[in-house]
């Protein structure tokens, strides 16, 4: 043991201490530059990813909106489709009995 020290002198410990501090220092600044480099990065992500699900929406919200308007002319056309065919029935029908009417 005291081989061990006569070669660390107190002002070799010192230096030795004041390394570790330097080093755990360094460390300490790199990790507040990774954080704020992080929260930077997921600051910019979340601010893309509102923009772009905003934009999902409002292309969501039109299509449905043109899907709604096609769907409601397609009945609009069953819906004249089926009074006209109706309607042709009901004359048929009535000139059926007129006619049959008109020869007894």
């Amino acid at each position: 043991m005291e081989a061990v020290r006569e070669i660390w002198t107190d002002e070799r410990m010192d230096d030795l201490n004041h390394r570790v501090d330097e080093g755990f220092g360094r460390m300490e600044r790199e990790f507040q530059a990774i954080r704020l480099e992080t929260r930077t990065e997921f600051a910019a992500v979340r601010g893309e990813m509102k923009a772009e699900f905003a934009a999902v929406r409002a292309e969501m919200k039109a299509d449905f909106a043109a899907v709604r308007s096609d769907l409601g002319g397609q009945i609009a056309a069953l819906n004249r489709t089926i009074v006209q065919v109706g309607a042709g029935a009901i004359v048929g029908f009535v000139g059926v009995i007129a006619t049959l009417a008109i020869q007894s």
